[in-house]
């Protein structure tokens, strides 16, 4: 077992998900070359919601990072939702076991800034007005071809690829791959708005349902909003030009909860809605992340989050694999099977949410209003519900990477949640599993304490909940098998089936 420096990764993309593929990267010691073939960065808000899992593990990138977005946001503690202005349910985000109980509002190019100077620190920048124009690839790496605005070429050698180029993917075509789905047959508008007259407290959301569609406004600040509004089907080659203010006045006047007026216009666009996912997220060693991954509605605002949790999942990987810690198989053939399965799930939820918001039948509009309220007023569905919006219930039951679950602890691939206060899971400059062992368990064995073993083990052991149980943490938080007291065996056999000694 070696620990080496690898050549470069090459993150082809600078957004949220690739700034942060490259930022934990670089916080586990792996050199990165991050690269857009954009020129300058948006200033728009674009993508606003950051859910309590990205929260959570962008804390393990270390140096305040959670804390810093969190301070620069609002925080949205509730979801409310009206149908015809009258109140149907309310889903409390505040219930939800995290130290971030609720939805960060915080514009996309604040969020790339802070990245941005999180990354420069760990002595990365991001090379604007540079792309990917080829590349190939064989069992120990890729071989690039970068090209600059200017047409000059440079061609270089990269232990892997991630790509991180958006929906319209350069390197997913150049791969080849199917990018399966539809493009929903409606048009939709959103922009954000200085206002006046809100009724709601800054803290929480509103969805509005409505006959002639859905109306959505998201607080990112007092008196400023981003609005959401559905225009109807449409059967045009592309979406119609956003409404002016005028036009989003009358929708929200005819939608919203009254008295609401618009007083300045900040940016605004439209759009239609894809439902997409490529059919494989890994091709030997290039790998697909975010949007070049997979598309879906906006409703949840999940976009961004599943695109960094991608990033995450792929990182710590990748990293223990390229120092020479472990072996590529089979942490690297996990990261198609458990970021496809999330991908889907999100593509389901969200579609959901539209299709219910978009009912156009008097009859299941009626029959919506009805059911939706006793449902959410069950406490086991409102937690359900939440736990889906805030993707604090992703996880992994069909992972290749999980062991033994022992009846009376946690089911392998499930999320272990963090404690306030407590180092988050993974933190540090490598990416080590965690032991939690239960009261009445004995010692490690020697291989898990000073054995060649011990480099994928936090030498901090931290207590299990279970009484006589012996647990292991990934070092992104989700559990990797649980085991009974006497049962180290099983633990030694799922880490010497990782690592490359």
């Amino acid at each position: 077992m070696t620990d080496r420096l690898p050549d470069p990764v090459l993150i082809a993309g600078g957004g949220p998900v690739g700034l942060v593929a490259a930022l934990e990267l670089a916080r586990y010691g792996v050199p990165v070359r991050l690269v857009d073939p954009m020129t300058a960065r948006a200033t728009t808000s674009r993508a606003v919601a950051i859910w309590p899992r990205s929260l959570e593990l962008l804390e393990h990138a270390g140096n305040g990072l959670s804390a810093e977005l969190v301070g620069l946001g609002n925080r949205v503690t509730a979801a409310h939702m009206l149908a015809d202005r009258q109140p149907l349910a309310r889903v409390p985000l505040t219930e939800v076991e995290t130290p971030y109980p609720f939805v960060l509002m915080l514009p996309q190019s604040e969020t790339e800034r802070v990245l941005l100077a999180h990354l420069q620190r760990r002595g990365v920048t991001c090379e604007l007005g540079v792309g990917v124009a080829d590349f190939t690839q064989d069992d120990s790496g890729v071989s690039a071809t970068l090209r600059y605005g200017d047409g000059r070429e440079e061609h270089g050698r990269f232990s892997a690829l991630i790509a991180c180029d958006g929906a319209h993917s350069p390197v997913r075509h150049r791969l080849g791959l199917s990018f399966s789905g539809e493009t929903l047959g409606s048009d939709w508008a959103q922009g954000d708005f200085h206002l006046t007259g809100m009724a709601f407290p800054v803290d929480e959301f509103v969805m509005c349902l409505n006959a002639e569609g859905p109306l959505v406004l998201f607080p990112l600040a007092p008196g400023r909003y981003r609005v959401i509004v559905g225009l109807g089907a449409s059967t045009a080659a592309a979406p119609p030009p956003p409404p002016d203010m005028a036009g989003f006045q009358a929708l929200l006047d005819r939608r919203g909860p009254g008295g609401i007026t618009l007083t300045e216009p900040l940016w605004t666009t439209s759009f239609r809605i894809n439902e997409r996912q490529v059919e494989s997220y890994r091709v030997g060693r290039v790998f697909l992340a975010g949007d070049a991954a997979h598309v879906h509605s906006p409703a949840g605002g999940q976009g961004m989050n599943t695109g960094m949790q991608d990033a995450v999942n792929l990182a710590w990987k990748l990293a223990l694999v390229l120092r020479g810690l472990a072996t590529a198989s089979p942490l690297l053939d996990s990261y198609d099977p458990e970021r496809r399965a999330v991908g889907a799930q999100v593509i389901a939820m969200s579609g959901r949410m539209i299709r219910l918001g978009t009912l156009t039948n008097p009859l299941a509009r009626q029959l919506r209003n009805v059911v939706m309220p006793f449902l959410l007023g069950l406490a086991p569905v409102r937690h359900a519900l939440a736990g889906e919006l805030t993707e604090t219930t992703t996880h992994y039951p069909e992972s290749p990477l999980n062991g033994p679950s022992w009846e009376a602890g946690g089911r392998a691939g499930t999320r272990v949640a963090p404690r306030e206060g407590e180092t988050p899971y993974g933190a540090g400059d490598t990416p080590r599993f965690t032991l939690r062992v239960g009261e009445g368990v004995g010692a490690p064995p020697p291989e898990l304490d000073h054995g060649l073993l011990s480099s994928l083990i936090d030498p901090a052991l931290r207590p299990n909940p279970v009484a006589g149980g012996i647990e292991l943490v990934r070092p992104d938080g989700y559990l990797a098998l649980a085991v009974a007291e006497g049962e180290w065996e099983k633990v030694v056999a799922y880490l010497r089936g990782l690592s490359a000694a």
